[in-house]
């Protein structure tokens, strides 16, 4: 580093070390912890300046420190550098781009998929849900934002990107190669199983999806449905908005979801009767793949009652996150609000436990590489099969009836 750095960079926590020591004489702030915490920082770097084994690259270490400050809040919020943002802001203003189809969160300190769209680059070129992103684009996702995953996952349709991915529970590392495409959206699948038990399963809730699913309830009710299976299963990508709606067609009473944040206003998201559509029993399938707006439908149904929740824990990132340039021409990405349950639990803190734990999976689809992944409704699948041995159960009210006919 040359000398003019170093002032610099002296001069630059001399500065910080001051402004704090002044303000908390001075008590400009009624929580001295902020200070606190700033002068520590300040001596930090300081020690890293004077005493490190050689001389640091300053700028380095200080883009790992806000990496990590932000990654210490949640796996949503993070930190994009000057050439991150200019390059985020570059591939957002160019309109239509090729995608791979992987819906990204963050745990482990690595990049993680949360699920893997139906047809698209990630599931064809054998991306699956839960496999950790241990790199992209031969860098190592352990201190990336899952912004920076975005963009370098991002690029021209047909141009191709290589991913490594550890899979779990082998631990086994996967050398994959994606080709980039312009993803449609895809479409609700419908089927009609065991009598009058009809079946959606929901991929997305991308903008329209609500109305969509409006239409196919109706339809569902007019060919003689009278019990309905919704599958969230691997439903990660949409708009918290569509979620809600779809939740009023079936809410006639209670509370949807509440929005609560330090400085977002509390927001209280209640059923209207009169966009009811199915008002028969309904029994909803989750996964740890269902997140965000798929979590508020499913938590919504199961907390007002009006239908179990099948299968295993959802993941857990229904919030609201807000972009913030910095002066510098970095960015922050920063959760400011979370969506809670009807019953006030956190979404992102615990995501949405099912009321009847099933397994999503069996035993052999873990192990079996060479296994397709499976779209379609099966006989094998265990969550399916429980969800409609509970539509096929005996209501209490019937039950009751039973007994007093018998006696």
């Amino acid at each position: 580093m040359s000398r003019v750095a170093k002032l610099t960079v002296l001069c630059s926590s001399f500065l910080i070390l001051s402004y704090v020591a002044l303000g908390y004489v001075l008590g400009k702030t009624t929580d001295d912890r902020a200070y606190r915490a700033l002068a520590v920082f300040g001596e930090v770097l300081q020690h890293i300046q004077q005493d490190y084994v050689e001389d640091a690259n300053l700028p380095l270490v200080t883009s790992g420190a806000l990496h990590g400050l932000l990654e210490s809040l949640d796996p949503q919020s993070s930190y994009l550098s000057p050439q991150a943002y200019a390059e985020y802001r570059k591939k957002t203003q160019n309109g239509a781009k090729g995608e791979t189809g992987a819906v990204l969160s963050k745990r482990f300190g690595y990049i993680v998929v949360v699920t893997v769209l139906p047809d698209s680059p990630a599931e064809k070129a054998g991306v699956r849900n839960g496999d950790i992103m241990e790199a992209i684009a031969g860098f190592t996702t352990r201190e990336m934002s899952i912004g920076q995953a975005q963009i370098l996952l991002a690029g021209d349709p047909g141009t191709t990107v290589k991913v490594s991915v550890v899979r779990r529970p082998r631990m086994e590392l996967h050398e994959l190669e994606l080709t980039r495409s312009r993803l449609a959206v895809p479409p609700i699948l419908t089927d009609r199983i065991e009598g009058d038990i009809a079946y959606l399963r929901i991929p997305t809730l991308n903008a329209g999806k609500a109305e969509e699913i409006r239409q196919k309830l109706l339809e569902a009710e007019r060919q003689g449905a009278r019990k309905l299976i919704l599958d969230l299963r691997d439903c990660a990508q949409g708009e918290t908005a569509e979620g809600i709606a779809t939740a009023r067609l079936f809410l006639t009473s209670g509370t949807i979801a509440t929005l609560r944040g330090q400085t977002t206003p509390h927001q209280e998201f209640a059923a209207e009767p009169a966009k009811v559509v199915w008002k028969h029993p309904v029994t909803v399938l989750i996964s740890g793949g269902t997140s965000g707006a798929a979590e508020v439908l499913a938590a919504a149904l199961a907390d007002n009652q009006r239908g179990d929740t099948v299968g295993e824990r959802t993941f857990g990132t229904a919030s609201e996150q807000k972009l913030i340039p910095l002066d510098d021409g970095a960015a922050l990405v920063l959760t400011v609000a979370n969506y809670y349950t009807p019953g006030g639990k956190s979404i992102p803190d615990a995501g949405v436990a099912p009321t009847v734990p099933v397994s999503a999976r069996d035993d052999l689809a873990e192990l079996d590489d060479d296994l397709p992944l499976k779209q379609e409704p099966s006989r094998e699948d265990q969550a399916l099969k429980k969800a409609i041995e509970l539509l096929l159960a005996p209501s209490p009210a019937t039950q009751q009836g039973e007994t007093r006919k018998a006696a």
